[in-house]
């Protein structure tokens, strides 16, 4: 596996790059929008293909890297379901799986620090954004914090992963890489409580200063979404009712570029074939199955996701493919139930 940890001095913000090998797919945890140069470079020199960019939770001290890199990758961007955030690709839920080739992580929704943090655990690791520091928790006083609701991530889910735990969070301020469950256990002193009202006071009593960055951080941090407008401008997108018109047309097929549990959870339009995101450069190029389908078979393709992130981009691509007549469905799948579009 690699795995990289990177740093960024000014906000104390660590970020993790994972790959089950050199020449693979990756992931990116808790990016930094002003080290985004360096991430590339580094993904470039280990031959990488990055797929996926995730936040633990809406960050306050620094601006994230999650657009840029979308911008300059076409990765698809991950937070949890309570964001606040205007758009991201993929929104998980406790319980999901974070997978890319050869890497899978569990999925932990860890909230108190704020009401969106998440924490991802793999095999002998956890990722535990703001939620667990090392030797200190995150402060819980803004964005929906809430002390009680972070000593029931903390005592009820983080701490009882296994002792060997390793434990690497999306801060430190004082030098420190990597801990343990266990070595947090005994030595972190906020955690040396006996019951959720201490804990509740503790948090409470510690009237800490606000974030430097955070009255620009934040209100940057909830616009991260791609720009559907333009795509629109272009008359590149169809409104849920547009798309409902072709349904059932034979010479109209929507592609749903959605993973397999989001469907699972969702449900899909019917008839839509399944192509996910990330084989879309193969699919749309010749010999690709959506090439053939536009080019041999003459199909209108219709691409669509959950919130037109990633259609967004696949029609982009599948116009400069020279599938001049790839179309997207304009917010999605969000947008198409909400218009009381059919599903299966």
């Amino acid at each position: 596996m690699i795995f990289r940890q990177l740093f960024d001095s000014v906000s104390g913000t660590y970020t993790y790059l994972l790959a089950s090998r050199r020449g693979g797919e990756a992931l990116i945890i808790d990016p930094v929008l002003e080290k985004v140069d360096r991430y590339l470079r580094l993904i470039e020199e280990l031959e990488l293909r990055l797929v996926k960019a995730v936040d633990t939770h809406v960050h306050a001290d620094h601006i994230t890297g999650l657009g840029a890199l979308r911008d300059r990758t076409r990765c698809v961007t991950v937070m949890g379901e309570q964001s606040r955030v205007d758009v991201v690709s993929i929104r998980l839920a406790d319980g999901d799986a974070l997978r890319i080739e050869g890497l899978s992580l569990d999925v932990m929704y860890t909230p108190g620090h704020t009401d969106d943090s998440y924490s991802f655990r793999m095999a002998d690791r956890v990722f535990t954004g703001d939620t667990l520091l090392i030797r200190g928790t995150g402060r819980t006083d803004f964005q929906n914090g809430d002390p009680r609701a972070q000593y029931e991530s903390l005592f009820g889910r983080l701490l009882r992963l296994p002792d060997e735990t390793l434990v690497f969070p999306a801060h430190d301020y004082k030098g420190d890489t990597v801990s343990t469950i266990g070595e947090e256990r005994r030595w972190n002193p906020r955690l040396q409580v006996r019951s959720a009202e201490e804990y509740a006071a503790l948090m409470n009593g510690l009237h800490l200063p606000d974030p430097k960055m955070m009255d620009v951080a934040v209100p940057a941090n909830l616009r991260q979404g791609l720009a559907q407008a333009e795509i629109a401008r272009r008359g590149w997108a169809l409104s849920p009712a547009s798309a409902a018109a072709l349904l059932g047309q034979p010479d109209v097929a929507f592609i749903d570029l959605r993973e397999r549990a989001e469907r699972d959870r969702h449900g899909s339009i019917p008839g839509a074939l399944h192509a996910p995101y990330g084989d879309l450069a193969e699919n749309i190029r010749p010999g690709g199955i959506l090439h053939a389908l536009a080019t041999g078979a003459g199909r209108r393709l219709v691409f669509y996701c959950a919130f037109g992130e990633r259609s967004a981009m696949a029609v982009q691509a599948a116009q400069d493919a020279g599938l001049a007549g790839a179309r997207h469905i304009e917010g999605g799948m969000a947008a198409w139930r909400q218009a009381a579009g059919q599903t299966e």
